[in-house]
């Protein structure tokens, strides 16, 4: 097993989960929200969201590959596709990490084409850094520097999601 060190550890998730639920209810208030999650990582994140917001939350999935260990294959392929229909909804993308951008760029381009009514981003990380395509995200849970990042529903070849907390693995 790697070594994990915490990044943000389980009280700060907490607090500020509750702080963009806060925020999305005020700005959805009265509206009934579709979570459009990208598996398998936004999960925990999505779920842990909705259970702080009052307003009526669906959950929908896509997944999404782009990912092979810790490097990005450049090859995004949809892999889980919507199940129902989402014209005319207010969507909520909800991610685990925004990194280069281009795989939500590429589900953007996708759900342009659903004549939905309204779309926002949902992520719990953001890596500047290494971002390839602008992306206007409204709600940012922290912004991080370039590491790699496991926990709270994030991987590393598949393990280490359930840790309560974001922490990375030191070599």
């Amino acid at each position: 097993m790697e070594n994990v060190k915490v990044l943000i550890n389980e009280s700060k998730l907490e607090n500020r989960v509750k702080e963009l639920a806060k925020q999305i209810e005020k700005d959805y208030k009265d509206k009934d929200i579709l979570f459009l999650g990208v598996l398998k990582g936004s999960a925990v994140f999505m779920v842990e969201l909705a259970k702080k917001i009052k307003n009526n939350v669906e959950f929908e999935f896509v997944e999404i590959s782009s990912y092979e260990g810790t490097n990005s294959t450049n090859n995004i392929k949809l892999t889980k596709d919507i199940t129902r229909n989402i014209e005319g909804r207010d969507i909520i993308i909800v991610e685990d990490i925004i990194d280069t951008g281009k795989t939500l760029d590429y589900l953007i381009n996708y759900l342009k084409t659903k004549n939905i009514n309204s779309l926002k981003i949902a992520t719990l990380l953001s890596k500047p850094s290494r971002r390839v395509i602008e992306l206007n995200v409204d709600y940012i849970g922290f912004k991080i520097d370039d590491v790699f990042v496991v926990g709270y529903g994030l991987d590393y070849d598949q393990k280490y999601r359930n840790l309560p907390y974001i922490g990375y693995i030191e070599d």
